[in-house]
């Protein structure tokens, strides 16, 4: 154990202000209660006042965990969500009095976790929209995770429910390497150690002094606890991205999750909630399918049209992957499932950078309103509920959808590195490059249709009863071109 260390001048753990937050055990633990109390409470409000007049439990888990802090940290600081999560704050006392035993092969994968979030929330959230968004389905939803994690926590050793069975679980160990944040441990000091007390701390049975040797801080959710254990163990700032540079051991999961994330999320909202406001609704495929199997099939109150950009997204991402991924591979004359889960890093950036813009700019149209008029109603304060920060009208939130084109800039990038890690001649990679790159591209060819649609045919213009007929006269303009 080293109990004294010169840190680098890059050590968070050395700044004044985040090294207090990030180092602090006892500040560390009063933040955990409040988040377990928060958490409880907002639960515990959503089963007492169950009518849409409660903004507070929607606010909490609607606005503030998901997506504002989960997003904003994730890619920036790395998986410090995780590291804060009721469920596995208590999750590591309830191991420690269960079972403690070898999780069945069975359940070993991380995409089981990754499926319920991509089938159980985001197919379902297309299907029917507002079904997990009233504060007792929010309650009732949060409790069963709850519960479904706590039974795991008890079952097995080695927080196997965060390695395997969380549904965001994969997701954040995925898209942490997009963040410049790492821990690690000091060379020198840590060659002299016998003790070994910051893997014995590790709840996750991790060994912090491999992570820089492997280039990967595997399970590792920032928990803090080996840093609280030996002064050898640094949290350093780092390039972003920056182990996305160098090879290193990767989950066949943590590629698929990024393509499953880019579709549930960047492609389906583009196509869905974006396109689906234009004047031309009724002209784009996913549309046509809906309204082809809505004139066979009664759907009663199902978003058919949701459901099936979701697909439609889904599949385009999927097959745009592969085969421009398999394409290259043939040019640069390897393998292709090495180089498939190896370049599927390089579309991360879509999703947790190019998300950014849609965040930031309903931040200030409504979530950030939300949000504070949510704890004002939940704890009873006497203050006047806040305005939006921003309207529609306001031209300067549009900054934020600079977002979307660093997103595509650092997709490149990594993609670039990622191709340089391949054993081929320069000019086989410049040829792989746009092949591999076929999401990427398409990905901006999107967001830059979405302008042409608007500029070209508008709006929708609704009626008071959102009738059907108002998109289809708008959309005869269309045909005017």
């Amino acid at each position: 154990m080293i109990d004294f260390i010169k840190r680098d001048n890059n050590d968070i753990f050395k700044m004044p202000l985040l090294g207090f937050i990030f180092k602090n055990r006892y500040f560390l633990m009063f933040f955990r209660l409040f988040i377990v109390g928060l958490f409880f409470y907002a639960i515990i409000y959503g089963f007492y006042n169950s009518s849409s007049d409660n903004i507070f439990t929607k606010a909490v888990f609607w606005g503030l965990f998901w997506p504002f802090f989960m997003v904003v940290t994730l890619g920036s600081f790395g998986r410090i969500f995780c590291g804060i999560c009721p469920h596995g704050f208590l999750g590591k006392y309830i191991t420690k009095f269960g079972l403690k035993k070898e999780l069945p092969a069975f359940l070993s994968n991380p995409m089981i976790g990754g499926l319920l979030l991509v089938l159980g929330w985001w197919m379902v959230y297309y299907m029917y929209p507002g079904l997990y968004k009233t504060p007792i389905a929010t309650a009732i939803f949060f409790v069963v995770l709850t519960i479904y994690a706590f039974i795991f926590f008890f079952l097995y050793k080695d927080m196997a429910y965060c390695k395997s069975l969380c549904p965001i679980g994969v997701l954040t160990r995925a898209y942490s390497k997009v963040g410049f944040t790492w821990l690690g441990t000091y060379k020198n000091e840590c060659s002299q150690c016998k003790t070994f007390d910051c893997a014995k701390a590790c709840s996750y049975n991790l060994k912090p002094f491999t992570f820089d040797k492997k280039n990967s801080m595997e399970d590792c959710t920032l928990c803090m606890d080996c840093a609280n254990s030996c002064e050898a163990v640094s949290f350093k700032v780092k390039a972003p991205s920056s182990s996305l540079f160098k090879k290193f051991k990767s989950l066949k999961s943590e590629t698929w999750i990024i393509l499953l994330i880019t579709a549930s999320i960047s492609i389906t909202m583009g196509f869905h909630h974006a396109l689906g406001r234009s004047a031309i609704v009724e002209d784009f495929i996913w549309v046509k399918t809906a309204r082809y199997f809505q004139g066979i099939f009664d759907f009663g109150s199902m978003d058919v049209v949701g459901l099936f950009a979701f697909l439609y997204a889904v599949a385009v991402t999927v097959v745009l992957s592969s085969v421009g991924i398999f394409l290259a591979s043939k040019v640069l004359k390897t393998e292709f499932n090495t180089l498939f889960y190896s370049l599927g890093f390089a579309f991360a950036p879509i999703f947790i950078i190019g998300g950014l813009s849609h965040l930031w700019e309903f931040f200030f149209y409504s979530n950030a309103s939300k949000i504070v008029n949510g704890f004002i109603q939940g704890f009873a304060l006497n203050i006047e509920y806040i305005k939006p920060l921003a309207t529609r009208k306001d031209t300067w939130v549009h900054i934020f959808e600079i977002f979307t084109y660093l997103a595509v800039v650092w997709a490149f990038i990594i993609m670039i590195a990622r191709i340089r890690l391949v054993e081929a001649s320069k000019i086989r990679k410049i040829i792989a490059f746009p092949l591999a790159s076929a999401l990427i591209i398409f990905y901006l060819g999107l967001n830059f249709y979405k302008i042409y649609v608007y500029k070209e045919y508008g709006v929708q213009q609704r009626e008071h009863n959102h009738s059907k007929q108002s998109v289809q006269i708008q959309g005869e303009k269309k045909h005017e071109h």
